[in-house]
């Protein structure tokens, strides 16, 4: 049988980078039902040359579009086929389409990884009817300072966000606008307000860029805009049926529920159960769902029942489940919109 070597990018933070090579073992557990031509048998962690790497078999040898599609694996470094005792390397082409600093130079408390946040974005995607394919809407209920929108970008996709942190809106806005014009990308945006019936109900940040002047006038851009709002008023800004992927990492306390009425307890199920079905609509049909959160704060169980009340199908997906901190034990599951 062919046999294959990944060799795992060192993570910055040392609690993740012990869980990176189970997760990534998960992850091409996912890749090889989903997304692969050849299937991967059995994969499993190897040391060669005292390094770690993931090892696996497959049923036939990876082709070119396998190769390509492992090179967006979340924390993969690079691949190789083993032959004998020897690795050759294999030419990964990459998805990212923009510098890498787009995903690391922001720096604050309570970042997501960005190899989780990409992990994530995969495993959604090849939920989906679409899988990983070009040009596909991403949109992120709970945005933050931007995460999840700026691997969307990497990937060429369209990104969109609605977050009701108004000091995480501005600072993510201020990080784009630089970091578009520090990369001298032909590109416009602009903040402008939400009125209803003359009331300001939030606020719009719209980008629109490309890779170069040739590519804008030949209508090659991305699209990114975030809503300073509720996430449970998503439908008051975005239409039914608008995104491919929905994908996010719900809070581990409420900072994104409605304001009105009685409010939320500090439960994020609570939350999940009040914005899946308003973030369902916005799904397209064929579309996928991917939701990161705290297993202290709920069961799978019991989130798997709020998306199947929502009218989506839980995916059967491998152990995403790995320690954070002392009061975080993160997971994740996924769910499609039929069509």
């Amino acid at each position: 049988m062919p046999r294959y070597a990944l060799l795992i990018l060192p993570a910055f933070n040392r609690v993740y980078g012990e869980s990176s090579i189970r997760l990534t073992r998960s992850e091409l557990a996912v890749f090889s039902d989903r997304a692969l031509e050849a299937e991967v048998l059995d994969s499993d962690e190897r040391r060669i040359g005292g390094v770690p790497y993931v090892t696996f078999e497959t049923t036939l040898p990876l082709s070119e579009h396998d190769v390509r599609l492992l090179s967006d694996l979340s924390s993969v470094y690079a691949v190789f086929a083993l032959e004998g005792e020897l690795l050759r390397p294999l030419e990964m082409r990459s998805r990212d389409r923009l510098s890498s600093d787009l995903i690391t130079i922001q720096k604050y408390a309570g970042k997501t990884n960005e190899h989780f946040t990409k992990l994530l974005l995969n495993v959604t995607a090849l939920a989906g009817d679409k899988g990983l394919a070009d040009g596909l809407s991403v949109f992120d209920p709970l945005c933050g300072r931007g995460t999840t929108l700026n691997q969307a970008l990497m990937y060429g996709y369209d990104a969109y966000g609605i977050d009701l942190d108004g000091k995480d809106f501005e600072a993510y806005t201020g990080f784009v606008k630089t970091w578009l014009r520090n990369k001298r990308l032909k590109h416009t945006a602009e903040t402008v307000p939400v009125r209803r019936e003359r009331a300001l109900v939030g606020r719009r940040f719209n980008v629109s860029f490309g890779l170069s002047k040739e590519a804008v006038k030949a209508g090659d851009t991305q699209r990114l805009t975030v809503v300073n709002a509720d996430t449970l008023k998503s439908r008051e800004f975005f239409k039914p049926n608008s995104f491919d992927i929905l994908a996010t990492d719900a809070p581990y306390g409420v900072q994104h529920g409605s304001k009105g009425g009685a409010g939320l307890s500090r439960s994020p199920l609570e939350l999940l159960g009040r914005a899946v079905p308003v973030w369902a609509e916005l799904l397209r049909p064929g579309g996928a769902m991917g939701i990161a959160w705290n297993t202290y704060g709920g069961k799978s169980s019991d989130l798997a029942g709020i998306l199947t009340d929502a009218g989506l199908e839980v995916q059967s997906y491998p152990d995403f489940e790995h320690w954070v901190d002392q009061a975080i034990v993160r997971d994740i599951i996924v769910a499609r919109k039929p069509r």
